[in-house]
């Protein structure tokens, strides 16, 4: 979740998304709830650069989050965003037994940051 002023982005607790339906009504309530104007969703690459089945599945959910809500939903390349997740929580001590609750989160917020930081360099 970024910040008010759209500069920060701060982790929010994992969704699960093994249910897409539940999943949906929760984003629902939340774009309500926080008055979203974005959905900013990880597109993920494979190892070789290209797009995969797990790319196509980000692609159908981002059609679905879009017709569920009336936010904006853009796919951004999520490129690394885990493993410098996995990094930046080990600097902080964390074993990766501690990491698995957190993992998610904290990647979610590396992509974010990273869209943030690029929608601020297309405004200057």
């Amino acid at each position: 979740m970024a910040d008010d002023l759209g500069l920060l982005a701060h982790p929010r607790p994992f969704l699960n998304g093994k249910n897409q339906v539940a999943l949906l009504r929760e984003l629902q309530a939340l774009q309500a709830e926080e008055q979203l104007e974005v959905f900013v969703l990880g597109l993920p690459r494979e190892l070789n650069g290209r797009e995969g089945p797990a790319a196509k599945r980000a692609r159908l959910f981002a059609a679905k989050l879009e017709q569920a809500t009336p936010a904006k939903v853009e796919l951004y390349d999520e490129w690394l965003s885990t493993r410098e997740a996995a990094g930046r929580l080990r600097a902080q001590g964390l074993s990766a037994r501690e990491q698995r609750g957190r993992i998610d989160s904290a990647a979610a917020a590396i992509l974010l940051q990273s869209w943030l930081d690029r929608a601020a360099r297309r405004e200057d």
